[in-house]
């Protein structure tokens, strides 16, 4: 299968992923009965995202060119770890390995192990030689190469068991928003989106503000209402009302607007339902500190990353800001 047969392929696993087809809106209904996080909408928005930001063909050739793809790679087997915190978390890694030309055993996570291995049967059904170049197990042996995704805890098993050979491990990261006061209604909308899109469980959702001195948080909770529908889901509410009952129980100050809870906290990451928040004074002195944690995968701002882009991810926007192209491609 060479490089252009590939690339063809992808655009077509694009354009179905987007379709109404009766069998893939099965396979979402499956998803969501396994891992009740995935509902159809966050599904279909993770379908919609990787359609339009990775299996474009303009893009997947520009993006081959970049890295001066041929059909001349010799092909390893690549082990990869998937983590299952949203949908189809650990599909550009799939695809970094694919384009290359590399074999690949996938170790995916039990939150989100339906949609991965549809689409490598389509794939399949499409073309049977991607079978040699995709397959599943439930233990990673005998790979040449690995990348694993997960906790910080799992990622030191990860490193214990795969640090001998070539390898890209990865922990835990957040993002935040660094806002001026000065923000839209439409800003402050897409904001909500960038810490509500898949119930704000990604690394690239944002789970900390850091807003200016006397900012006014009324617009902010007012526009983060688009989202009150989220009372309706049982397990966020479950952890709506855990962690605003132990917020009261313990006399911490909070602002609600029923369906999230803001609490100034100095740390990065926060539960379900809640979203952390500091003052700051010197904005540039900020960021400056910002894109130096290691744990935070993108700032969203005026300046920065645009407000409702955070999980849009280009081919180019590498987790952890570790190149796995030219990871795969040095091997």
């Amino acid at each position: 299968m060479n490089l252009l047969k590939r690339i063809d392929l992808l655009e077509t696993l694009g354009k179905y992923l987007t379709d109404d087809d009766e069998q893939l809106n099965a396979v979402k209904q499956k998803a969501f009965e396994k891992n009740k996080w995935f509902t159809k909408e966050f599904i279909n928005l993770s379908f919609k995202n990787i359609a339009a930001q990775f299996l474009n063909n303009e893009k997947l050739e520009a993006w081959a060119k970049h890295y001066h793809l041929d059909d001349n790679i010799v092909p390893k087997n690549i082990g990869i770890v998937m983590a299952g915190n949203i949908p189809l978390v650990g599909f550009h890694d799939f695809l970094c390995a694919f384009v290359c030309g590399h074999k690949q055993t996938i170790k995916l996570s039990e939150k989100d192990n339906v949609l991965m291995k549809h689409i490598a049967d389509k794939l399949t059904e499409w073309d049977k030689e991607v079978s040699e170049f995709v397959r599943f197990a439930d233990l990673l042996k005998n790979c040449d190469a690995y990348i694993a995704t997960g906790s910080n805890n799992s990622s030191r098993y990860f490193k214990y068991y795969f640090g001998k050979y070539p390898s890209v491990i990865r922990g835990n990261k957040t993002s935040v928003a660094v806002l001026s006061g000065n923000e839209t209604d439409e800003e402050l909308s897409l904001l909500a989106d960038d810490v509500h899109t898949y119930f704000g469980l990604g690394c690239r959702n944002i789970t900390k503000l850091y807003v200016p001195q006397n900012y006014n948080f009324i617009p902010l909770l007012t526009s983060f209402k688009k989202y009150n529908y989220f009372k309706d889901h049982s397990k966020y509410r479950n952890n709506y009302d855990y962690n605003l009952a132990l917020l009261i129980m313990n006399n911490v100050a909070y602002m609600t607007n029923e369906s999230i809870i803001l609490v100034e906290n100095e740390h990065i990451f926060s539960p379900v339902s809640n979203l952390y928040y500091n003052f700051y004074n010197d904005k540039s002195v900020l960021v400056s500190e910002l894109k130096r944690n290691e744990n935070i995968q993108c700032i969203v701002g005026q300046k920065e990353i645009e407000f409702g882009k955070a999980q849009q991810p280009g081919l180019f926007d590498y987790a952890d800001g570790v190149d796995i192209m030219g990871f795969l491609l040095t091997l």
